[in-house]
């Protein structure tokens, strides 16, 4: 299944990471947000170096930041780190002294924005394979805490996100990563099976290629 056969008809699933392999041997990772409020809307992509942060778009507007602003990418040594949150600077800090990415995450759990509760997941990109994970509510309140260790594999994409789809409150990713093809090219792609509504911003490296989109400075 491709990526725009997967999303076709979501208008909401929220915050994405996908990884893969290009069926020509090339890596590929991506970070996309949505956001249905004035301040989830608020927001655009910077880059510094092979990092990535969000920012608010209008900092005047901003009332709480913990949530919406945030280091999306980072590194540790030669691995890349993909996250949702201000977790990632807890695997970027695990990583660097041997910890696993489920180590890293111990004391964090999904977000306090209820009724939502939206997981927390991340994507720690490895030399030999991608290590996904994500932190979501159980119906007692209680946190579920999933990784998943995925080979690499050329034509191979993963994918997981926030949301399963639209609603109030968001019902939250259910299941394992999505496997989909890796394709080239995947920045156009998966911008364009994004709800144009719901899209904020996306970025993604394809081998030594980086696209960053922001949907507020395209206005």
């Amino acid at each position: 299944m491709t990526t725009s056969e997967y999303l076709c008809g979501n208008r909401y699933p929220g915050r994405i990471i996908a990884a893969g392999i290009t069926p020509g041997g090339r890596l590929v990772y991506a970070y996309a947000i949505m956001g249905r409020s004035a301040g989830s809307r608020n927001r655009v992509f910077r880059t510094h170096g092979d990092e990535l942060y969000t920012v608010p778009f209008d900092a005047t507007s901003i009332k709480d930041p913990t949530l919406l602003i945030y280091p999306a990418i980072l590194a540790a040594g030669a691995r890349k780190i993909v996250a949702n949150g201000n977790h990632s600077l807890d695997i970027q800090r695990g990583l660097f002294e041997s910890k696993s990415p489920a180590q890293c995450l111990k004391s964090r759990t999904y977000e306090p924005d209820d009724p939502h509760f939206t997981p927390r997941i991340s994507l720690v990109i490895e030399l030999d394979a991608f290590e996904f994970g994500i932190l979501r509510r159980l119906p007692d309140g209680s946190c579920d805490r999933s990784f998943w260790r995925l080979p690499r594999k050329p034509g191979v994409l993963y994918m997981i996100h926030t949301y399963e789809g639209d609603g109030n409150p968001l019902p939250s990713f259910r299941g394992e990563p999505r496997v989909l093809e890796a394709e080239d090219g995947y920045a156009d792609i998966l911008w364009n099976s994004l709800d144009k509504e719901n899209r904020i911003s996306l970025y993604v490296r394809e081998g030594d290629d980086t696209v960053v989109i922001n949907a507020r400075e395209a206005e």
